[in-house]
């Protein structure tokens, strides 16, 4: 007789009974054509009603597991060939960071306290009430009109941008709007992007079977004779505050980067405009995509910095002649943003919230920069370190006089809880020499841990 403990057990008695009959035909208890018993002697032998029995038959009937006989019963069917041991649960790993991380120098997240929850909140369920219809159809491939307008009118005032919204094409984050620009672009171009830069950007492309080659950068940006070598016909780039070496392009490189563009019709400049809203003294610098008069400019950006990167709100600005073809070729994707959070980010926009928190956040930012610029001259002797930064984003570079490599300050530092990333870490092709130029992102450091930290890094350069 079968017997199961069906004690306690979570969700409806019949679907664990069920389940407790499937798991024994699939592992060879139970054979094929066995007859079953029947429904009250299963119920009065396990403690349960005749209705819970027969609805764990019915469930294994419509499963393929069981199969009823008029007047004769249930019966094992028959499965074919069942593996007769289960396989490990365990095959299945997701790869973990396991060293425990007290401080780090290079996290780039946005400080919790900073973000305008009362707004966000009080905004959406105004969205809500306002908007019910539309939070139940999908959302059109571009992104819902009020948001492409609203930021067509922010780009125009503060970027210098002047773009229809049917241009602009909204996805949840920008690796999936980097997907869309390949199918749109074409598989059989090669993707050009900068050394050092940033490595998921390079994993992305060639996971995406594309040819992606690396050019390397000078101190006014990317070299477009390294353009020229490596063949690029795609270049992606971050002209404005480039990461990791917060270099801003001047503009003289700018127009031989769009020379080169128009050079050929299949070349084009994806511009990546990260960190440009965190300029702590004047305005942000026109974008290359304002300069461009061919039509040979992508712009992208993301409120990944500007909010918080678990908003997953991304968007790119198509050339016209880009547009028309995605609305030809690619119009059958939905946008991945959820209509919520659209409308929400419109108003945020549109009322002028958006304005307020980035002027709000230069400014907190600003002051951040310089309690940490203090602290690191208050631990750090100038002999030693030098900052080199150019007042933009939120990020800048120490360099370190050592003789220490840098992968041997990282360990040592990794064994005291202390992670820093090192200019060495974002070279794409061949390993150079240790040039001890590390990242220190400011915008999440922790004010009170920064001294003890800095004291450890000290430490970890001296040659032993």
């Amino acid at each position: 007789m079968l017997t199961y403990d069906l004690q306690d057990v979570p969700g409806p008695i019949y679907l664990a009974l069920s389940s407790c009959i499937k798991e024994d035909i699939t592992c060879g208890r139970l054979h094929a054509g066995e007859h079953l018993p029947s429904k009250r002697a299963l119920a009065r032998n396990n403690g349960v009603s005749t209705i819970t029995v027969q609805n764990a038959y019915d469930q294994l009937v419509s499963e393929g597991y069981v199969v009823a006989q008029e007047r004769r019963g249930y019966f094992v069917a028959a499965l074919g060939t069942v593996p007769q041991v289960r396989p490990p649960q365990s095959h299945l790993v997701i790869p973990e960071r396991t060293e425990k991380t007290i401080f780090d120098f290079s996290a780039n997240h946005t400080e919790v306290e900073q973000f305008p929850f009362s707004v966000w909140a009080k905004l959406t369920r105004e969205m809500l009430t306002q908007h019910k219809e539309e939070m139940l159809q999908v959302s059109p491939c571009g992104g819902v009109a009020v948001l492409r307008q609203a930021l067509a009118g922010h780009l125009a005032s503060f970027r210098g941008m002047a773009v229809d919204p049917a241009q602009i094409i909204v996805g949840a984050g920008t690796e999936y709007l980097y997907g869309l620009l390949i199918q749109l672009l074409g598989r059989n171009h090669v993707y050009g992007i900068e050394t050092p830069g940033y490595r998921k950007l390079q994993q992305i492309y060639e996971h995406q079977g594309v040819r992606c080659t690396c050019a390397d950068m000078d101190e006014q940006g990317v070299r477009v004779a390294a353009l020229e070598t490596a063949g690029a016909e795609i270049a992606h780039i971050c002209p404005n505050h480039h990461f990791p070496t917060g270099i801003t392009m001047p503009i003289s490189r700018r127009y031989e980067l769009l020379a080169w563009a128009n050079q050929s019709p299949v070349r084009y400049i994806i511009e990546d405009d990260y960190d440009s809203e965190f300029r702590l003294k004047g305005r942000p610098l026109p974008t290359l995509q304002s300069i461009d008069a061919s039509g040979r400019v992508i712009y992208m950006n993301t409120f990944s910095k500007s909010l918080t990167s678990s908003i997953r709100i991304s968007y790119m600005v198509l050339p016209v002649t880009l547009a028309k073809r995605f609305y030809q070729e690619l119009s059958f994707y939905a946008c991945t943003v959820p209509i919520l959070e659209q409308y929400t980010l419109a108003a945020f926009i549109r009322r002028g919230h958006f304005e307020r928190h980035i002027n709000r956040m230069r400014r907190h930012y600003g002051r951040k920069r310089e309690q940490v610029l203090a602290i690191i001259r208050a631990q750090l002797p100038s002999c030693i370190c030098r900052v080199l930064e150019n007042d933009s984003g939120l990020h800048f570079l120490l360099e370190l006089r050592t003789e220490v490599p840098d992968q041997l300050i990282q360990h040592r530092l990794a064994a005291q809880g202390i992670r820093i990333h090192s200019l060495e870490d974002y070279q794409l092709t061949e390993q150079p020499v240790s040039q001890h130029r590390f990242l220190l992102n400011y915008s999440n450091l922790d004010l009170d841990k920064l001294p003890q930290a800095l004291q450890a890094l000290h430490e970890a350069i001296r040659k032993e």
